[in-house]
């Protein structure tokens, strides 16, 4: 029955609608804890998957490249090759419909959305380390060991490393065009975008390092890019920071043996010459260099393989920009990464760092207590609250006992007009309510003080008549000044203001 292209069609679409109503209402419900978080986030992500993969398929069957749709809709409206019959078509239509259900008597329509709502229960599996602790912390321990491995300083620890892997333009350049150097920052943009992908799934991850790479393009041939300055480079092929020593100091060897063999082998090994030997001998190759161009030096001095590689001249040099620009951009993509894991990078450091301070017994009583706290949150969200007698919720989210609900009188009704017929429920509500800004907007728009002579009045109609009867009894006990109001005079004698402005007028005061 539904083999058709335009009942395909039709449950396509009712399928992708379907999905979005549930998006909407997974997206409604708030999760407890981050678990919950994941799992909702990941629920969201394949329901989208879905229905991408859906409007593709929607999208190929209106395309209709092979005219299957147009011949099926003009079947339906009964043209045929002898001509257009309607009624023939729908009869045919018909038939088919009723042997069908001849054929198959006990069909039942299926309910969709039984299925769909089950998806709403899923939980995903999302794959963690027990480091991680469910996308809590990173686990980079490889990432460490294998860093420790490029044997450019001495080893740290893992602690610093958490400070120092997000800051690749401080090591040194000479490192970077190892193949060691390239293989940890390729898992090291692996690991962390495998991470962002299973922590945000609803982020678009290609999306966020295509505009990366478009802004790292502009910058790269800017030279900008940090750690890749173009001003951080010599005129030659070989980078500055190679350089260790600027021979422009020293004029003679004896002078160049004082900087020390470490340094004489750094600086020679940066050149690709040999750095073996005595101090003296070390001195001597590297003071070749001052005033000989390295592919006019003797092949003996340098390493094997490296001499025949300078004479490529070009390819070198452009083979060596390909492998800068491939590394800084990872370099750069390792440190949006770090931008958008900030958070979790923070508390993977202050949890190593707890750690460094507990044994393995405290490790593991605090991992279970952990988990047995998050079962308890799973459990109480899980339980439906009985409450047939509709008992207000206390502050645990639980209804109060009912004795408790009898003493404060919370089945009783108050109704207040000057409020819009709120109602307040127990006495206590009722008179706080006097205070509170409903009521005293309320009092306001009538144009009377909210004080405490209406409390307790709710009726708009017997407010204003205290008001009027306020006003009026007001009127008696006006203060006067002219007759109450008193006044002095040198010699000490009192009089009210009428008699003293009278007697001021006299001159007789």
């Amino acid at each position: 029955m539904s083999s058709t292209l335009l009942e395909t069609t039709r449950a396509s679409h009712e399928e992708v609608e379907r999905l979005e109503r549930l998006i909407v209402k997974d997206l409604q419900n708030e999760p407890a804890n981050n678990k919950d978080r994941l799992f909702q986030s990941h629920r969201v992500r394949n329901m989208i998957e879905n229905i991408i993969t859906t409007t593709e398929k929607i999208v190929e069957i209106y395309e209709d490249k092979d005219n299957a749709r147009k011949d099926e809709i003009a079947a339906l409206g009964g043209q045929t090759a002898m001509g257009t019959n309607v009624f023939s078509a729908f009869y045919d239509r018909l038939k088919e419909i009723r042997e069908y259900h001849r054929r198959h008597p006990a069909a039942r329509v299926v309910d969709a959305n039984e299925d769909y709502e089950a998806m709403l229960k899923e939980e995903p599996v999302i794959e963690f380390t027990g480091e991680e602790a469910f996308g809590k912390y990173l686990d980079m321990h490889e990432l460490y060991n294998q860093f420790n491995n490029l044997k450019f300083e001495k080893p740290i620890e893992y602690s610093t490393y958490l400070d120092i892997f997000s800051q690749p333009h401080n090591l040194p350049r000479k490192v970077k065009f190892t193949r060691q150097y390239k293989e940890y920052m390729e898992n090291l943009l692996e690991y962390l975008a495998y991470f962002f992908q299973r922590t945000e799934p609803l982020q678009d991850l290609d999306r966020i390092l295509s505009k990366v790479t478009a802004e790292f393009e502009e910058q790269w041939e800017n030279g900008t890019v940090q750690g890749w300055e173009k001003n951080a480079q010599e005129n030659g092929h070989v980078p500055a920071d190679h350089t260790v020593i600027d021979l422009d100091f020293y004029s003679t060897v004896e002078e160049l043996k004082e900087v020390g063999p470490e340094k004489l082998k750094e600086a020679l090994a940066a050149l690709g010459l040999k750095s073996g030997g005595t101090v003296q001998q070390r001195a001597e190759r590297l003071f070749l260099t001052k005033h000989t161009p390295l592919e006019k030096l003797d092949k003996k001095h340098f390493v094997k393989g490296s001499h025949a590689s300078e004479l490529n001249g070009g390819a070198v040099n452009s083979k060596e920009a390909v492998n800068s620009k491939e590394i800084a951009l990872m370099e750069t993509k390792m440190n949006k990464l770090c931008d958008l894991l900030d958070e979790t990078i923070i508390r993977t450091k202050e949890n190593v760092v707890k750690k460094q301070a507990l044994t393995y017994d405290e490790m593991e009583a605090e991992r279970e207590e952990e988990e047995t706290q998050a079962d308890t949150e799973s459990d109480d969200d899980e339980q439906q609250i009985y409450n047939p007698l509709k008992l207000p919720m206390g502050w645990d989210g639980k209804p109060i006992p009912y004795w408790l609900y009898k003493l404060h009188g919370l089945g009783q009704e108050f109704k207040c007009e000057i409020c819009g017929n709120d109602s307040y429920w127990g006495r206590r509500a009722f008179e706080r309510h006097f205070k509170e800004w409903r009521h005293q907007h309320g009092m306001r728009c009538l144009g009377i003080p909210n004080t405490k002579n209406f409390n307790e009045i709710t009726s708009i109609q017997e407010a204003q008549e205290l008001w009027k009867r306020i006003q009026a009894r007001q009127g008696v006990n006006k203060w006067r000044p002219e007759l109450e109001e008193e006044y002095e005079d040198k010699e000490g004698n009192i009089y009210n203001k009428k008699t003293y402005t009278d007697l001021q007028r006299q001159g007789l005061i």
